[in-house]
């Protein structure tokens, strides 16, 4: 290994290779509806960056002066135009508005919840509208965090076996999926409950709705979802509606 990493190094073009062709792949991955295959470009691009570094320093070492200093200029340069991309990329983001949820209306003929306000930053800490409450069936409770688009939520259920639960969620009229890639791996907890007594299981971080975007509401539906351990069918345990905004992208 030790050899190979050497040979890798001391022909000094070899990591630039490897640069342009990463290079190459990420700029054409936007094109690939793959988030997989997205994620292993992204990857050998970050690789491809470390080679630039560390052959700039090998041949730093070896006291090639020219050959250390363009591997470290085209690191620099990688460096530096990326972030001039991410910086036009998110005032581009902010200044375009998202109109996803102009044309929706929300439906008056179904029952509809806002999400209860957390008191602070503290995640943790439920209003006492929430604490003093006492639950005797099967609910679920929807929290806005500390922006419009971001969520927390509370689940209480009574007997039911090892499992973990997330969320789906929908828009009512149109019933297009939410945050579908993101919301089951960003929603769930490990639940258990082997007793009669309603038990509340709680996020203790905020998952996000991309669609849409702040001030303009819609319905959403949210389904509580589980998976049991002992790998039975999953299936949906709850569902409740809901007025929610989209994070602003």
């Amino acid at each position: 290994m030790t050899k190979f990493f050497s040979s890798f190094f001391e022909n000094w073009f070899k990591p630039i290779w490897f640069w342009f062709v990463s290079t190459l792949l990420l700029l054409f991955s936007s094109s690939i509806n793959n988030s997989l295959i997205q994620t292993i470009i992204f990857g050998l691009f970050g690789l491809a960056l470390l080679g630039l570094l560390a052959s700039a320093l090998y041949q730093l070492s070896e006291k090639r002066w020219l050959k250390s200093l363009i591997s470290l200029l085209l690191f620099g340069a990688t460096i530096f135009i990326l972030i001039l991309v991410s910086m036009a990329a998110f005032f581009i983001a902010d200044e375009t508005p998202d109109t996803w949820a102009k044309n929706l209306t929300i439906p008056k003929n179904i029952p509809i919840d806002n999400p209860i306000d957390l008191e602070s930053f503290d995640t943790s800490k439920r209003p006492d509208s929430i604490t003093n409450r006492v639950v005797e069936k099967i609910d679920f409770q929807l929290y806005n965090s500390f922006q419009p688009g971001l969520y927390e939520y509370d689940f209480w259920v009574g007997k039911i076996e090892s499992g973990t639960i997330y969320l789906k969620a929908f828009e009512i009229t149109q019933k297009q999926a939410l945050s579908a890639e993101d919301l089951p791996s960003r929603t769930f907890i490990q639940i258990y409950n082997p007793t009669d007594s309603i038990k509340k299981f709680s996020t203790h971080d905020h998952f996000t709705i991309y669609e849409g975007d702040w001030g303009d509401p819609y319905a959403a539906r949210f389904e509580v979802w589980l998976k049991p351990d002992n790998g039975a069918k999953e299936r949906k345990l709850f569902s409740k509606n809901y007025k929610i905004e989209g994070w602003m992208r």
